[in-house]
């Protein structure tokens, strides 16, 4: 079974890629070697909301091949697509990233990390302990139905666009043009900056 993740011990997820090419990004690692920028949304409405996303932070950072440049501000969430007061509401917040990873290795990192806070896919809009989604890769733009980037909904999400907002004003969506744009055009309600709360940069 795998353990919650906790600061100072090894981290419990499963290693995403094969042995050669963590070999090859081990070696890449030391530089970072044409590292691509990705952005990464994550949110938790269960359990210690905070807690989870910051082992989610540390987990990434953990990842060969990938460092952590920025972790933006903290946003409480109501949920969407649900009854109101029907679940707890989200805390959320965006990471910016610098990878070697191609995205569909991200990508199972990304869900490595979800597992091992036990992520439980069996309901749509359900809650959950941590989301964690790619939200852009440099300028990739895919329909490919495993992983379409930029993620389908982000535009239209106030919950990624005002963390990554904040974290980048000069942003830009793939495909969709400048974060400050989309941002504009979406209602905030029901998505409110936490000062109160933070998330650290790992070291």
């Amino acid at each position: 079974m795998t353990r919650p993740f906790t600061q100072g011990h090894s981290d419990p997820t499963v290693q995403p890629v094969p042995a050669a090419v963590v070999e090859q990004v081990d070696a890449a690692d030391t530089t970072l070697s044409n590292p691509k920028r990705a952005v990464i949304s994550i949110g938790s409405n269960l359990g210690n909301r905070l807690e989870t996303l910051q082992g989610a932070v540390d987990a990434l950072e953990d990842t060969p091949g990938v460092r952590v440049k920025a972790v933006s501000p903290v946003y409480e969430t109501e949920p969407w697509g649900v009854e109101p007061g029907s679940q707890p509401s989200y805390f959320n917040a965006v990471v910016v990233l610098k990878t070697t990873l191609p995205p569909s290795s991200l990508l199972e990192r990304a869900h490595a990390v979800e597992e091992a806070f036990h992520r439980v896919r069996d309901e749509h809009w359900g809650p959950r302990t941590l989301d964690v989604d790619i939200v852009a890769y440099a300028d990739v733009t895919s329909e490919d139905p495993g992983l379409t980037l930029p993620h389908p909904r982000a535009h239209e999400r106030a919950f990624v666009l005002a963390p990554w907002h904040d974290v980048d004003p000069e942003a830009q969506l793939p495909g969709r043009g400048p974060v400050a744009d989309l941002l504009s055009g979406v209602t905030r309600h029901g998505v409110e900056a936490r000062a109160d709360l933070e998330l650290r940069l790992p070291e």
